[in-house]
């Protein structure tokens, strides 16, 4: 997945949750909405935690090398 494809999934995900946690926290929905809420919350998270991992992968990459900061390609396996 490219740069900014990530970048805005991650911050779109993010987004997504804030709204979502914001909605459960008023505590004006059902108990079913509240359950969908929540799985689609836990979906947004793993989204976000995966981006993160990416991101972290890619600064060791880039620290690792000799200890100088150069850029090599980052293979999403």
């Amino acid at each position: 997945m490219s740069r900014k494809k990530t970048a805005s999934l991650f911050e779109d995900s993010m987004d997504e949750l804030e709204k979502l946690v914001e909605q459960m926290e008023q505590g004006d929905i059902s108990l079913e909405e509240s359950l969908k809420a929540f799985e689609r919350g836990i979906k947004l998270t793993r989204t976000c935690q995966q981006a993160l991992q990416e991101a972290e992968q890619k600064v060791q990459i880039l620290l690792k090398k000799n200890g100088q900061q150069t850029l090599e390609p980052f293979t999403n396996e």
